[in-house]
């Protein structure tokens, strides 16, 4: 199992692209968990969903580039998205700033 973290990071990637479809095909504000929707009551909750799901993909960028460090190098792999996670995170926060 040489290869294990990196097939598992795939999947957690893969898993959270196809949450970010699922927001951006539905737009719909009711998938997201019942503690989230509690906190941000969007004027215009289409475009909020859609912004979100641009950040949700955005994020998954993280452990789908570790996987692929985790080819070469477990120790590299877990920088690399421990950083990813931070920086799209803080790319998130600014994508989210014009969503009402």
């Amino acid at each position: 199992m040489e290869y294990g973290y990196s097939i598992l990071m795939g999947i957690f990637a893969a898993a959270i692209l196809l949450y970010a479809l699922l927001m951006a095909l539905t737009k719909n504000y009711n998938i997201l968990p019942a503690r989230a929707t509690v906190s941000v009551k969007p004027k215009n909750p289409e475009k909020y969903m859609t912004q979100l799901s641009k950040v949700v993909a955005l994020v998954a960028l993280a452990p789908a580039l570790s996987a692929l460090t985790g080819l070469w190098n477990i120790a590299a792999a877990l920088i690399v998205l421990i950083v990813g996670f931070v920086v799209f995170i803080w790319l998130g926060t600014k994508l989210m700033r014009d969503v009402d």
